[in-house]
């Protein structure tokens, strides 16, 4: 099985762009995050023509999250046990935000997330985003005790860049989100777990980057970011046979500003 995840930037401006991958890549099950759309707004019909079933969850016309699967969509589900709320007001009780929804195809449970960017380390939002991801590992972890032998996928935009090896300048980003310790630690936890983060094995070049900034020429300049990842439990772990980063994806008019990345399940 050929599993992605690609932050899309907004599924409507971009359908023809995922659509025309799809054919061309040969992926069975695909996670998207930043679909920037209310449910009754997905573009359904374009994945449905070409063999695909999705789920999705979007509330506004920020995040929102789906699975696009030609093999298979079962026991969906929005938001995982423990998954926290936010609110910037403390007058106003904290709502679960459109960022996380997992599904089954072909007897993996995919889960795609889209972490909480944090803004600002001074900002709410990266308690939030701490918070957020102590629940996830909490609920994964759980998830491998109760069956050693599942197959778990968590895979999307994580917003965190694990090591300096994941920035192009890690001076650039000293004080700010994305690189700090209490971030690191969070994504770190995950190993403790028991999960693996499966690509970096099959792509090791260095400046080997997911997310370029749309301003001051990033990409061409490749200054990038490693934020999207995929974390396997230890059974599926055993099962990946090879990573990508399709990079081109990233190139030519309407493209995200991130890259899709291919997992390969035996």
């Amino acid at each position: 099985m050929r599993l992605a995840t690609w932050n899309v930037n907004s599924v409507r401006s971009r359908q023809d762009r995922i659509v025309d991958w799809l054919q061309r890549s040969d992926v069975d099950v695909l996670a998207m995050q930043e679909t920037k759309c209310k449910d009754a707004q997905f573009p359904y019909q374009r994945f449905t023509d070409i063999g695909y079933e999705v789920a999705h969850v979007g509330l506004s016309q920020w995040n929102g999250v789906a699975i696009a699967s030609r093999v298979g969509l079962d026991d969906v589900q929005i938001g995982f046990e423990d998954q926290p709320g936010f609110s910037k007001d403390p007058e106003i009780d904290p709502a679960q935000e459109a960022r996380a929804i997992g599904a089954t195809c072909d007897g993996v449970r995919v889960w795609s997330l889209y972490v909480p960017n944090g803004r600002e380390l001074a900002d709410p939002h990266y308690t939030y985003k701490l918070e957020w991801l102590a629940a996830l590992k909490a609920d994964a972890q759980a998830w491998v005790a109760a069956d050693p032998e599942a197959q778990i996928a968590l895979v999307g935009d994580w917003n965190i860049a694990p090591t300096d090896d994941d920035v192009w300048d890690p001076a650039l980003f000293e004080g700010k989100t994305h690189t700090s310790q209490a971030e690191r630690d969070a994504f770190a936890a995950f190993a403790d777990a028991g999960f693996s983060e499966v690509t970096r094995q099959f792509t090791p070049e260095p400046r080997t980057y997911t997310y370029w900034d749309y301003t001051q020429l990033r990409f061409p300049k490749k200054q990038g970011l490693r934020i999207d990842m995929a974390l396997t439990s230890p059974a599926l772990s055993a099962r990946i046979t090879g990573a990508a980063i399709d990079r081109e994806e990233r190139k030519g008019k309407g493209a995200s500003d991130h890259a899709p990345v291919v997992v390969e399940i035996g």
